[in-house]
């Protein structure tokens, strides 16, 4: 489900944006590219450091959209490629994957795990 392209972006820098409805409205949090694993079953995995907006949100609604891309990598006009996730999030403190996150990323006190629902290419 997750197309080659994107796991190539997933290689270069750049900046995920992760976007979640809650009952004060739309919010918005950026990590990096480098930041995010994927699961064996297809999911994004997706450390957090602070994000209470972020967590909060999806324990109020779980729909995400999520944003990513690199100058880096070819897209449909030449240099640079984008893609637009939709898909359900939840908070993971404990398991293997958290365990996964908290051994690359000591920061953690979560993962974020997002079941990927669609994904487009935007550029």
């Amino acid at each position: 489900m997750i197309p080659d392209k994107l796991l190539e972006v997933l290689k270069h820098d750049g900046v995920v944006a992760i976007a979640t409805l809650g009952e004060e409205g739309p919010h918005m949090v950026n990590t990096w590219n480098s930041y995010v694993r994927i699961s064996e079953d297809g999911r994004l995995l997706i450390p957090a450091g602070y994000m209470h907006r972020t967590e909060a949100n999806i324990a109020f609604n779980n729909n995400v959209l999520i944003t990513l891309g690199s100058s880096k990598v070819a897209g449909n006009l030449g240099p640079g490629i984008g893609f637009l996730i939709k898909g359900t999030a939840h908070f993971i403190t404990t398991g293997p994957d958290f365990d996964v996150i908290k051994a690359k990323f000591a920061w953690a006190r979560a993962t974020v795990a997002v079941t990927i629902e669609t994904v487009t290419q935007t550029l």
